[in-house]
């Protein structure tokens, strides 16, 4: 068939083959840490994204072995690169690619565990609010921004 190539024919079918390096955000879309590319880019940009604890720039490359540092506030995920792909892959796919740490887990847990104890539980009620209670609720919410 005459014609360009295909530029995917290329492409390797398995997660390992693209283990040289991979950019990191590419990678981080790939992986499923942000929904676009351009997401990632804007994280990394802000200083959000560390590689071995140096802070990262989009076209750095990422290899297996390397710890990758993403903030994504309120939580901080500490991460090893365990391969890279091509493409976007499917969540359970893409958590066979990274082993997030003990303590970065752990850490998260608490985090999620503070929120709820801290969060404003208003009593339950029928209907809707009135307008001086809206009002009291966005007074209170004002008190604790």
């Amino acid at each position: 068939m005459a014609g360009h190539p295909n530029p995917r024919a290329d492409a390797p079918s398995n997660p390992t083959a693209m283990d040289a390096g991979q950019r990191i955000d590419r990678w981080l879309c790939n992986v499923r840490f942000f929904k676009t590319r351009g997401l990632a880019v804007e994280a990394i940009e802000n200083g959000r994204v560390e590689i071995n604890g140096v802070r990262a720039k989009a076209a750095k490359l990422v290899k297996p072995g390397d710890q990758v540092r993403v903030q994504r506030p309120p939580y901080v995920h500490e991460v090893e690169v365990l391969g890279t792909v091509a493409q976007r892959v499917g969540a359970a796919i893409a958590q066979d690619l990274y082993r997030e740490s003990e303590a970065s887990i752990a850490a998260r847990a608490r985090l999620r565990e503070q929120q709820v104890l801290s969060a404003v539980r208003e009593a339950p009620r029928e209907g809707k609010l009135d307008k001086h209670d809206r009002r009291e609720r966005e007074r209170l919410k004002r008190y604790y921004d």
